[in-house]
């Protein structure tokens, strides 16, 4: 049976379809902004242009932090079909806003347009994470989860290129805003079409305190040690790749004395290695979750990770890079690093799933989003010491892959053990 038939179901393809708009217009939007500002950035703001981009993306996440435990809660007591639609119409409301604020050069109002649309992130995460196990048999979770996987990295590739391409033209921002309403519009049509996904515990209460609402849902995923070292693995893993990716642009500019093609190439080889390595985890898995495939992927992700760490760091800048074989050496790498990611991270999000309590399972997925977003967060920061204590990017590369193949072997290797 094809790989993609799921796509072809009424009981996946609209979740599949939402969920792939909704990345790609966070990422049009993030990214047409975030050039907008640092290149014409006394046409917007006064704020020193160095912090630009970090406050767009510190924003961005904050909404994971404070919102992730009642958007589970809120999953798990409603139907997640309804608030799917709901979500979208948030999302149509903001990118209107948006518009304006383009329209008005208001960098203060687009602030809070990220604000919202990392919120509206932090509510539809639940929804299509819990919706999943809710519609798909259980042989069919790590073939779903390998298709939201590479849909949604590969909506963050386009919406990265097509954010570059807007901002670039004429009027882009208005551009952004307005392709932004459409998109979301389209989000919105389509969520109709999702299958209603009843509460399987409608009769829980629902607090909207936020701060005890985020330690109950981190305390039900800690509960369940399989479910707990999963959201680990899972949350070190988006660390790793948060980290690479931040600093590609850096790095070509710095260590392959490359231009905004060579970051642009980077980016897409890193997004379609995630992509082939979800796919190849479903071929290898035959429809079942195989908990040794999470082992393979780490042992991968550590080896390229160190080899390409270590190729980088001996790295000869030369005119024509792609007259270099280091240069091919350290792309290869990188797509492999991002393949085997891929291996690694699919059945952990099955395994989470799976393993999760139906009648919680929403705030399960919203301890998931907490955890990934405080351990990017903790990535950052690192990076940001260890850059500032003179580290060059490829000892920090190195870092990071070094603890890969120590911390995520040993979550992974426990995993295995509990499973198989």
């Amino acid at each position: 049976m094809s790989s993609f038939y799921l796509l072809k179901t009424k009981r996946f393809a609209p979740l599949f379809v939402v969920q792939f708009l909704g990345a790609f217009n966070d990422n049009i939007f993030k990214n047409t902004l975030a050039i907008l500002v640092t290149f014409h950035a006394a046409s917007w703001t006064s704020l020193p242009l160095g912090i630009l981009a970090p406050l767009i993306g510190a924003i961005f996440i904050l909404p994971f932090f404070i919102f992730s435990g009642l958007a589970g809660a809120l999953a798990d007591k409603y139907d997640k079909a309804a608030l799917a639609r709901l979500v979208k119409l948030l999302e149509f409301g903001l990118m209107s806003i948006a518009t304006l604020g383009f329209y008005m050069h208001w960098f203060s109002l687009l602030l809070v347009v990220v604000f919202g649309m990392g919120l509206h992130s932090t509510l539809f995460g639940p929804i299509k994470y819990a919706i999943i196990p809710q519609h798909m048999g259980e042989n069919e979770l790590v073939m779903a989860n390998a298709l939201v996987e590479s849909g949604t990295f590969g909506a963050i590739l386009l919406g990265t290129l097509g954010g570059g391409l807007i901002a670039a033209s004429a009027y882009g921002g208005i551009i952004a805003g307005i392709m932004g309403m459409s998109i979301a519009l389209i989000g919105y049509v389509c969520s109709r079409y999702i299958p209603t996904a009843p509460s399987l515990n409608a009769q829980m209460s629902l607090s909207y305190n936020i701060f005890s609402q985020t330690a109950q849902t981190l305390k039900l995923a800690y509960a369940n040690k399989t479910v707990f070292l999963s959201i680990i693995a899972i949350s070190w893993f988006w660390l790793y790749g948060a980290l690479l990716l931040s600093q590609f642009p850096a790095f070509v500019k710095i260590v392959l004395v490359g231009d905004e093609t060579t970051v642009t190439l980077l980016l897409s080889l890193f997004t379609i290695g995630i992509g082939v390595g979800s796919f190849l985890c479903e071929k290898l898995s035959h429809h079942t979750i195989r908990p040794s495939l999470i082992i393979l992927g780490v042992f991968g992700m550590g080896f390229f990770g160190i080899d390409f760490a270590l190729t980088s760091s001996s790295f000869v800048p030369v005119e024509a890079l792609f007259s270099s074989s280091t240069f091919w050496h350290i792309l290869i790498d990188l797509t492999l690093i991002a393949l085997f990611g891929g291996l690694f991270s699919v059945p952990l999000y099955a395994i989470m799933q799976s393993q999760s309590d139906p009648a919680f399972r929403s705030r399960i997925i919203a301890a998931n989003n907490i955890l990934n977003a405080l351990f990017m967060v903790l990535g950052a920061v690192l990076t940001m010491v260890l850059l500032d204590a003179s580290w060059r990017i490829p000892e920090v590369f190195l870092s990071a892959a070094i603890g890969t193949g120590i911390i995520a072997t040993w979550i992974a290797w426990v995993i295995y053990k509990r499973i198989d």
